[in-house]
């Protein structure tokens, strides 16, 4: 008897908890689907990401940060990462992260920068910067849900690790050495480069100093059949020097020169120096994003020649000026590089130059860009030349400036992808 109702009982329990697991079942899941139906509810769906930069480490972005979606278009994103580099004072780089939201995030900006030393290597300045894209995208996701298992670590650094600007003994100059040597040849042909490069820069936020000279020496040899080989020798030297001051975030003053020898522009020694003025349209601050500068300078140029010129001259010293205007700007339909200058000898108006060049890089429509390149110039000052003419030798290897009216250059590229937008996964097999 006793055992009878012990197994009723135990039947009676079983089945009221299989109805209340039920319940608490149903309940979950409506819950569940109320949640997904919320709109304020966070989404499951990871955010997509399209990766706008240049030589910024992207196959490591992708397959370090994976909490979202790479696309590769950028209508089909939720965050544009546009990022933007520049050279620092100590030779490091200065990398710009900007943000940009679309679809829910629309209008939802954020801007962040990381800065790496010269002496990094490759895999620091990475590490960074997939540190910056985390802490950018984690901007947006802290807006609805943070991923699953995120965990920040933060680490400040001691007082030995912070460099010691005050006591900087440099006193923010940073020097580079460079040397080169090249040798190759075949049965009939012998070249021999050798070269060197020096420079020295100071860059503050009101001051920029540079200093740079380059060398550059050349010697190619042919067997033709004949007693002698052919000789080909072409030697460089190079000393330039620039020092500006800014004034404001508009204007900056300052003077360039130059020191030159080369036998290709049949100029022995050449010294000029050229006092110059600068106004930028937009803030220097805003240089990640556009830039519309306009630098006028006067100054004058020193020459001794190898040989006697067309004119009659064998040294002369003219007194020159240039106008030049540079506009960058770089958005996320692509970007614009354009540049023009004009410059002229005060001695004779007539001896004039004028370069100008641009590169375009645009996106038409979804998975369709285009870029072109284009530069000119409209030469009529070739004071330089020789009076004597150019030998066969010497125009076929280019051992000599030669007389022209004018120089072109033009580029186009047209590209057009289609298929997955997603763009995720990395696969390094056989280096491709």
């Amino acid at each position: 008897m006793f055992r009878s109702l012990c197994a009723a009982t135990t039947s009676v329990l079983t089945t009221v908890f299989t109805i209340l697991s039920f319940a608490e079942t149903a309940h979950a899941g409506r819950r569940q689907t109320s949640a997904r139906q919320s709109p304020g509810a966070a989404s499951t769906r990871q955010l997509t990401l399209f990766l706008d930069c240049q030589s910024c480490y992207a196959d490591y972005l992708r397959s370090e940060v994976t909490f979202v979606d790479y696309v590769r278009d950028r209508t089909e994103a939720d965050i544009h990462v546009l990022i933007t580099r520049a050279e620092t004072g100590a030779g490091g780089s200065e990398y710009t992260l900007q943000f940009m939201g679309a679809r829910t995030f629309d209008g939802v900006n954020y801007t962040t920068r990381t800065v790496t030393l010269s002496s990094d290597t490759d895999d620091v300045i990475r590490r960074q910067l997939a540190t910056a894209v985390r802490v950018g995208v984690l901007h947006y996701l802290s807006r609805e849900t943070l991923p699953a298992g995120l965990a920040v670590n933060v680490r400040t650094g001691t007082e030995e690790d912070r460099p010691a600007v005050a006591g900087d003994p440099w006193r923010n100059w940073v020097f580079s050495l460079r040397g080169s040597a090249s040798f190759d040849g075949e049965e009939t042909r012998r070249e021999r480069e050798l070269g060197a490069d020096f420079s020295a820069d100071r860059i503050t936020p009101d001051w920029k100093a540079t200093f740079g000279v380059e060398i550059e020496h050349s010697i190619e040899e042919f067997d033709l059949d004949e007693e002698e080989p052919v000789h080909a020798e072409r030697r460089e030297r190079d000393f330039q020097w620039l020092v500006v001051n800014g004034l404001g975030e508009h204007w900056s003053i300052g003077a360039t020169g130059d020191v030159e020898s080369s036998t290709f522009d049949n100029i022995k020694l050449s010294i000029s120096a050229m006092p110059a003025i600068e106004f930028n349209v937009f803030p220097y601050s805003s240089y990640t994003r556009r830039q519309l500068r306009l630098m006028y300078g006067a100054g004058v140029e020193s020459n001794r020649y190898y040989e006697t010129t067309l004119f009659g001259e064998d040294e002369e010293t003219r007194p020159r000026h240039e106008v030049s205007l540079a506009y960058e700007q770089r958005e996320p339909w692509g970007s614009l590089q354009a540049r023009t200058e004009w410059s002229q000898y005060l001695h004779d108006l007539s001896k004039t130059r004028l370069e100008l060049e641009g590169e375009l890089s645009l996106r038409v429509a979804r998975g369709l860009s285009v870029a072109a390149n284009v530069s000119a110039s409209r030469i009529r000052d070739q004071i330089a030349l020789p009076a004597r003419g150019a030998t066969d030798e010497e125009i076929l290897l280019r051992i000599r400036r030669l007389q022209t009216g004018y120089e072109y250059n033009v580029g186009l590229s047209l590209t057009y992808t289609f298929g997955s937008i997603f763009s995720s996964v990395v696969n390094p097999r056989f280096g491709q």
